[in-house]
């Protein structure tokens, strides 16, 4: 089919996600035809460079020999099976693979499709774990405003973006939500630290002193101790609110965030389902705070983006509340179709091959700071209000007065022209409100790096793009 026969039907048939369609009313959506590396080719051959890992999935690259390598040779066996009652090697030796890979005391892995279920699978059991264990009073659920943990009916109740949910809130179940780790807006009015105290690598108690001492966790510390007898569980996405606005907190917060829940007997959900793999310069981003979690939801990256897969981590004390007699009812009554799908187990072993076999984890620490280095000179920019850096991800926060942090108003849709600039540049961008980010492969070499920040800054550095 030709080009402009494919975009006919796509603008007939298609409704595409995160997309206000009338915006391609008379324009075409860009449309891939094959990726490789960071590049994504469009039918025409021309190259994009992937900056934003095609929604944060792309860990090594697309089309990555060794993971096409294991799909391939899985597929020739298994493409299929339930997992209820039935078990496949795929999925065994995955999990015992992020088992070795995760905090000790997570040994229990549930299979499921997507974040969103990794989420929802970790509350329900939370749930049903007090019920099980006799509190039944325990049934209350906390998360952070701008959280984002999925665009499910319950996981649009623990948190969310107000602009995207808004329509279904007369569905969502009630939760408390307490003010997110802000540190440019910050929500107790405290200057931001200095980012040499926001150490990536520091173990918990190691981790130096705020000067600010974390004052915005006061809402929490409050709620806790009015209803810290009655809440199951508290989730969070580990230092960096994704969708939420790509916002970077300190290692130091989120370590006194886990000792406050640990106090109250609360049960922690760490979302890693976007930090996870490597992103944020550890594996996983709770290793910057040295703390553990009671469930860890996995997805995006553990197949390094080539199939979907998720997976919901917990301990064997909660595991133990759900093993009993058929007759006792606790049986955890929830599944997908394709839970543990053996050609997304492969995909995600071939991953975790890749991470060994290319010493991905080692290589990083360079790539970071030539990133850094690269995008230093944005702050130079009279609206970027704030540069926030963790691992391969950086985020650009464009404001239209520095000196007061006044946003541009959303009428004003700053990062259209900044997402169609991108395409002329040969960079898929895709702006959340007025935060234009990258969210980078951890295969990307020095060069590419600069490339791309290269053509960033001229897409930027444009008032031609920024006052449309």
């Amino acid at each position: 089919m030709t080009e402009d026969n494919l975009s006919e039907k796509d603008r007939a048939y298609v409704w595409h996600p995160f997309t206000q369609m009338h915006d391609y009313a008379h324009r075409d959506l860009l449309l891939i035809d094959r990726a490789e590396g960071l590049l994504l080719f469009d039918r025409r051959g021309r190259a994009y460079f992937d900056t934003i890992s095609s929604w944060w999935c792309i860990v090594h690259g697309h089309n990555h020999p060794t993971l096409k390598r294991f799909v391939r040779e899985q597929l020739e066996r298994l493409d299929q099976v339930l997992l209820a009652g039935v078990s496949h090697e795929p999925v065994i030796r995955l999990a015992e693979k992020l088992v070795e890979l995760t905090p000790a005391k997570l040994t229990k892995v549930f299979y499921s499709d997507n974040g969103s279920t990794a989420c929802e699978v970790a509350v329900k059991m939370s749930l049903q774990y007090w019920l099980q264990r006799g509190w039944p009073e325990r049934r209350e659920l906390v998360g952070l405003e701008r959280g984002y943990h999925g665009d499910t009916i319950g996981t649009m109740s623990l948190g969310g973006v107000p602009e995207f949910h808004q329509a279904f809130a007369h569905l969502m179940f009630p939760s408390h939500r307490v003010p997110p780790p802000y540190c440019y807006r910050c929500p107790a009015g405290m200057a931001p630290p200095p980012a040499e105290l926001i150490g990536p690598s520091a173990s918990g108690p190691e981790l130096p002193k705020l000067p600010c001492d974390c004052r915005c966790l006061e809402p929490l510390a409050d709620l806790l101790d009015q209803r810290g007898d009655r809440i199951a569980a508290f989730i969070l996405e580990p230092r960096l609110l994704a969708a939420g606005g790509m916002i970077v907190y300190p290692p130091q917060w989120l370590a006194r965030a886990a000792a406050l829940a640990r106090h109250y007997g609360v049960h922690l959900i760490f979302d890693e389902v976007a930090t996870g793999f490597g992103r944020t310069g550890t594996m996983f981003a709770l290793e910057s705070a040295g703390v553990s979690p009671d469930f860890l939801c996995l997805s995006k990256g553990l197949t390094g983006g080539m199939l979907p897969m998720a997976v919901t981590m917990t301990t064997d004390e909660i595991y133990q509340a759900f093993y009993a007699d058929y007759a006792q009812n606790k049986t955890f009554f929830h599944g997908h179709t394709f839970s543990g799908n053996p050609l997304a187990a492969a995909a995600a072993l071939g991953s975790l091959e890749v991470f060994e076999q290319e010493q991905t984890m080692a290589g990083l620490p360079a790539k970071i700071r030539h990133l850094d280095q690269c995008l230093e000179r944005f702050r130079e920019l009279p609206w970027v209000g704030d540069l926030r850096r963790l691992g391969m991800i950086a985020a650009l926060e464009l404001v239209e007065d520095r000196e007061t942090k006044r946003p541009f108003p959303p009428a004003k849709r700053v990062g259209w022209p900044i997402y169609l600039a991108g395409l002329k540049e040969g960079l898929l961008l895709r702006p959340l409100g007025n935060i234009v980010y990258l969210w980078l492969p951890l295969s990307a070499t020095p060069e590419e790096i600069t490339e791309i920040t290269e053509r960033m800054w001229r897409v930027l550095s444009n008032p031609a793009n920024i006052s449309k």
